[in-house]
């Protein structure tokens, strides 16, 4: 009997009959099972795991850019400044810029019936408000009217003359706010008196609640026309920044310097890199440290395939001393016990793999049927930030996992399948 070439019928065959559960070799197929299960977890882990950082850092990323922008421009003291129609209509043309937004920020306390809390105020025009995707997107409730027009869609074109606040989600919930209900804002930065600064607080009707779609933003932001931010904090003719947007964020920063040319030798400009470096960089670290750990899942698998295929080979050690007086070469015997150990490998990298995919696909579904089931919910966007969960599948990414499982696999199956190899048939067959 010999090979005459690699891979030959009765390799596989014999592959094949080794990969089946028998009666006194139970328990090593035992172990078989556990290491594909082990592969196929461990492969589904890394696949969703890493969707799931993938999915964090785009939804993140599109939201902090969305609501601050790529750069802002401010004065290098943070006082208000006055020629910021001007500054921005230099800024707009810089080579690369899409549109510059100008923004009256001010901290202020939100009183109402049910609550008390602090907030952000931006206030800003309608012609800019409109430049703002998540703000101004499908979950914008608003009543805004452009007279006459009074009876057709709104618009938001009337928020400059609406003299009302557009609230965040959150916010809303937290006050019980729904369209038409007052507000109460109080700014501590009011009128001059004998004692100093006294706080001053005005009512504002409820005009639009906006969802963003990230809870930081939701819960502390409202919008107020500019115009009526400049009167409420007493601040004339002013912004405290202009928020850019750039055609490529990641190249934001080889344009800072013809910003500053633009914006004045007083004014500073930060990109949203410089903004968030310490969040994103923490983000990375975090899914290295994972990726690295659950790893090791897929290693420890391997580590199953190697002691079951030893076991095999203890226990067919008479047939592989029988298969070598009949012919077979230790190239052959080699390869039978590879194709049973890639065997587990491949099939459980494959399982890992479609399982992992689908469970990205229905990411949200399986939160919500979580959340149905324990009543609890597993992806509080008030820890988490954003209202669902995301989870975007890298094909780069996920084939080099799929290709990290079938490494390991094969390797793992090199030293029991040498050591079939080297078994000396005399000795094997000894006592028999």
């Amino acid at each position: 009997m010999s090979s005459p070439r690699p891979f030959a019928g009765f390799e596989l065959m014999l592959a094949s009959r080794y990969l089946r559960a028998r009666r006194k070799s139970g328990f090593i197929s035992v172990i078989s099972l556990f290491s594909f299960l082990g592969i196929m977890l461990g492969v589904t882990t890394l696949i969703v795991v890493m969707s799931v950082f993938n999915g964090f850092h785009e939804e993140l990323l599109g939201k902090i850019l969305g609501f601050s922008g790529h750069a802002s421009i401010y004065r290098a003291d943070q006082d208000p400044f006055e020629n910021y129609q001007d500054m921005a209509a230099k800024v707009s043309v810089v080579a690369g810029v899409k549109t510059v937004i100008a923004l009256n920020e001010q901290q202020v306390m939100v009183s109402s019936l049910k609550n008390a809390t602090g907030a952000l105020v931006r206030g800003i025009s309608s012609a800019d408000l409109s430049k703002l995707p998540d703000i101004n997107n499908k979950d914008l409730q608003t009543a805004l009217r452009a007279p006459p027009n009074i009876d057709k869609p709104a618009d938001l074109k009337a928020f400059d003359q609406s003299n009302g606040v557009i609230v965040g989600a959150g916010l809303a919930q937290k006050h019980q706010l729904v369209l038409g209900s007052t507000v109460s804002l109080i700014s501590p930065n009011g009128p001059d008196s004998p004692i100093g600064n006294v706080p001053h607080s005005r009512e504002y009707q409820v005009v639009g609640i906006f969802k963003a779609g990230m809870s930081e933003y939701d819960d502390n932001v409202l919008y107020m026309p500019m115009a009526e931010a400049q009167d409420f904090f007493g601040t004339g003719n002013t912004a405290t920044s202009l928020e850019v947007m750039v055609n490529d964020p990641d190249e934001v920063q080889g344009q800072v310097a013809a910003m500053l040319n633009a914006s004045g030798s007083d004014m500073l400009v930060q990109t949203w890199q410089a903004r968030n470096v310490a969040f994103f960089n923490a983000l990375a670290v975090e899914r290295n440290v994972v990726t690295m750990v659950l790893s090791l899942v897929v290693m420890v698998a391997a580590l199953n395939i190697i002691s079951g295929l030893y076991m095999l080979v203890k226990d067919k050690s008479s047939n592989i001393a029988i298969l070598r007086t009949m012919g077979a070469t230790r190239g052959s015997i080699l390869r039978v016990f590879f194709l049973t150990g890639a065997a587990i490998g491949t099939l459980g990298t494959l399982a890992g793999l479609v399982l992992g995919v689908l469970i990205c696909w229905n990411a949200e579904n399986i939160r919500r049927g979580i959340q149905w089931l324990s009543g609890v919910d597993p992806f509080n966007a008030q820890f988490y930030y954003l209202a669902q969960l995301p989870a975007k599948i890298s094909y780069p990414q996920t084939l080099g996992i799929v290709g990290f499982a079938l490494l390991i696999s094969y390797l793992a199956t090199i030293y029991p399948a040498w050591k079939a190899a080297r078994l000396d048939p005399v000795e094997a067959l000894r006592y028999e």
